[in-house]
């Protein structure tokens, strides 16, 4: 083969090879179009078909009188494409940027340079420059009239809590996916979230999706609204008594229940301190937790409730028996020491209960079997949950007989030894003021779809009988004397209006052993010939008392003032003030200042005497609440040695230290939280020494030591005292 004839070869090879190329693609072109072009159209179409979600619409939450307190908010986001040009082939100008940065720094807290630098500073090819977040509709509009092509505004929904921290804790508050996380949004998550629709759309090779006619559409179907027994106004006034007890009395934290006895409709629920649902991110943790379903506390004294009722319908106990309690107050049972708050006599039943004797509880409670008791205590619903309509809740502990040892009856009669939480403790006084039936505490009353159609209409439950109507009735008039001026719970008396209820101070467990930090509370209904409300108050560490009728009863008192103002019913009900009334009964006087205690006696023309030159009264000789028929004089013996200095020589920040010898614990106590001093109290008793001397100047919040005559060897700072 000659050279030509090889090259020629080659040409025509490659010639043939260039006219092979477009006879392959006259070929492809024919496959896809006309052969397999319907398979492969039909395959791109899906490949470029998606769907994303249409977020449906959270429900509302309201009160019991329609007032919105959860509902959804518009927020919306700013950015920018600088890449977009507009009809006329330009890109965003800067004299656009500089309106833009303008308009947005009116509408939030930043600078108009902020917002050109993040422009400036962001990437070259950067088409979605984040500007602002949760704007607000108004900040919308604003930047929409500016009319800039490339200004993207993206709209989202937050959770909206309208007033704040207003049941904060019943409510719960939403995670950023819009979830339920704690309270009412948590437990109705379901109901309240609805079901998302769905929207096909097409995505092209950017990952960039588009709206195309006739694609399908699933329509959302909007989460239900939830109608609940909260009332806004008995809530906000519960919080804000809660609020002012906590920051009086030091307490660690507070809890209160307000509840319908005959319903079991929680018409309040607060905990302070508390948090804004709108931001519970802001708070501390603990201030989100819903302590009167979540605590499990030794309920100290509230629970002679039980073995009241117990002994009444067992027939354990005479009203007219006397219980004897010894001198120094206490008492030795199976080796451990029982003791009152004070040295109490001799007491009839009624009165053991009206001045909170642990000693004679004790004695009435062993005379009930172990299980008997047990069943009385389970009829009332502790240790089990009530099964309200709130996650978190916790059951309590309530061991059964087989696990108790000597003496846990004693210990239980007057609430140690068992743990409950708030709501049992309210659930149970419902129960009483209910004539004995047990209700379900319930907070949804209604649920409703967003077309107004009731799907879920809560009626009351009745769990079941705890005791018979008579026995309630024989003990309704023994739990309305503890809120008399003779009983424990005088502090949460109001004029006019009949209240039954009980205090409570349990001693709290420190490193396996009780402490002298406790737990005071006080639980009550009102009115008593027809209860409307039962009112739960409970104080975590109170530092100026540990009493329960001092610290709790106070809150109580006001909380149910105010609440009996909102009530036509109850405003009708009490009893208007006769002026020959307040001076038929003996006021109570101790603890009083010698001008104070004789302004009293003259303003109501009862005679008198006082014995004793200055100081505080430390006795009187007819007790408080007794009649006075015709002319009878009272004679108060002062403490004598107290000598009040002006006030003007009393440095700010300072107290006199008053004279204490010769009061009663509790009275002494009570006098120094007034004035703003700690107590150290050992024995019980009448104080016997203090120190430092009356007259000492003080810095406030230090401690007074003050000492009882009763023979103890141990300290007692509170005892059990309700």
């Amino acid at each position: 083969m000659t050279e030509r004839t090889s090259i020629l070869s080659r040409m025509f090879l490659v010639f043939g090879l260039l006219l092979l190329i477009p006879c392959v693609l006259a070929f492809q072109l024919v496959r896809i179009n006309y052969l397999e072009g319907e398979e492969l159209r039909l395959l791109w179409s899906k490949q470029a078909i998606d769907s994303i979600p249409i977020p449906a619409q959270r429900g509302n939450i309201y009160d019991a009188n329609g007032t919105l307190l959860a509902t959804n908010a518009a927020n919306y986001l700013i950015a920018l494409d600088p890449k977009v040009k507009d009809a006329s082939g330009k890109s965003v100008t800067q004299e656009q940027i500089n309106q833009l940065a303008v308009t947005l720094a009116k509408q939030t807290n930043q600078s108009p340079s902020y917002f050109k630098k993040r422009i400036s500073e962001a990437p070259s090819h950067s088409q979605y420059i984040i500007l602002a977040k949760n704007l607000s509709p108004v900040s919308r509009d604003a930047v929409r009239e500016l009319d800039i092509k490339g200004v993207i505004i993206e709209e989202s929904f937050s959770r909206k809590y309208t007033f704040g921290s207003l049941a904060a804790h019943s409510l719960g508050f939403v995670n950023h996916n819009m979830d339920g996380k704690t309270g009412l949004e948590a437990y109705y998550d379901t109901e309240l979230k609805g079901e998302n629709g769905v929207q096909q759309v097409r995505r092209d090779p950017r990952n960039q999706i588009s709206a195309y006619v006739g694609a399908p559409k699933k329509l959302p179907e909007n989460g239900h609204s939830i109608h609940t027994t909260i009332d806004s106004y008995i809530q906000a006034i519960l919080e804000d008594e809660l609020k002012k007890g906590v920051e009086k009395h030091l307490a660690e934290y507070g809890t209160g229940i307000i509840i319908d006895p005959k319903t079991g409709a929680i018409k309040a629920m607060a905990n302070y301190p508390t948090y804004d649902p709108n931001y519970p991110g802001s708070n501390e943790n603990e201030n989100r937790r819903n302590f009167a379903i979540s605590d499990m506390v030794e309920p100290g004294s509230t629970f002679k409730l039980v073995t009241a009722i117990a002994a009444v319908e067992q027939n354990k106990v005479d009203f007219n028996e006397i219980f004897e309690t010894p001198e120094s107050g206490e008492v030795e049972i199976h080796g451990l020491t029982l003791r009152d708050h004070d040295p109490l006599g001799n007491m009839t039943f009624q009165e053991v209960i009206q001045k909170s004797s642990n000693v004679a509880t004790a004695e009435i409670a062993m005379r009930l079997k172990p299980e008997v008791f047990y069943q009385y205590a389970r009829n009332l619903g502790f240790g089990a949950e009530t099964n309200i309509d709130l996650s978190g809740e916790v059951a309590g502990i309530l061991n059964k007989p087989y696990d108790w040892s000597l003496v846990s009856l004693p210990w239980m009669s007057h609430g140690y030894e068992v743990l409950a939480t708030p709501l049992q403790v309210t659930q149970a006084y419902a129960a009483f003021a209910n004539e004995g039936m047990l209700m379900r505490p319930y907070l949804v009353d209604k649920i409703e779809d967003q077309n107004g159609n009731v799907v879920l209409d809560n009626t009351p439950v009745e769990i079941r009988r705890v005791a018979r109507k008579k026995t309630l009735q024989k003990i309704l008039p023994i739990f309305e004397s503890v809120v008399t001026d003779s009983g424990t719970g005088e502090w949460a008396q109001i004029d006019g209006l009949r209240i039954a209820g009980k205090t409570g101070t349990a001693k709290k467990v420190y490193q396996g052993r009780y402490s002298n930090k406790y737990l005071a509370s006080f639980v009550g209904f009102f009115p008593t010939e027809d209860p409307k409300y039962v009112c739960l108050i409970m104080l975590n560490e109170p530092k100026t008392s540990g009493y329960g009728g001092y610290t709790a009863g106070p809150i109580f008192r006001e909380t149910a003032k105010r609440i009996a103002g909102l009530d036509g019913d109850i405003q009708r009900s009490m009893s208007p003030q006769e002026e020959p009334e307040l001076i038929t009964k003996a006021p109570s006087l101790i603890g009083i200042g010698k001008e104070e205690s004789e302004e009293i006696l003259k303003k109501f023309e009862i005679p008198y005497t006082i014995e004793g030159k200055s100081g505080y009264v430390v006795s009187q000789t007819i007790e408080p609440g007794s009649p006075l028929p015709g002319k009878d004089k009272i004679i108060l013996t002062l403490s004598e040695t107290y000598l009040p200095v002006d006030s003007s020589k009393v440095k700010e920040g300072f107290a006199e230290v008053p004279e204490l010898r010769g009061m009663s614990m509790r009275q002494a106590t009570t006098i120094l939280a007034e004035l703003g001093l700690d107590v150290k109290s050992y024995r019980s008793g009448t104080v016997e020494r203090q120190f430092p001397k009356a007259g000492d100047m003080m810095r406030l919040g230090s401690s007074v030591t003050i000492r009882g005559k009763a023979k103890s060897l141990e300290l007692v700072a509170m005892e059990d005292r309700d």
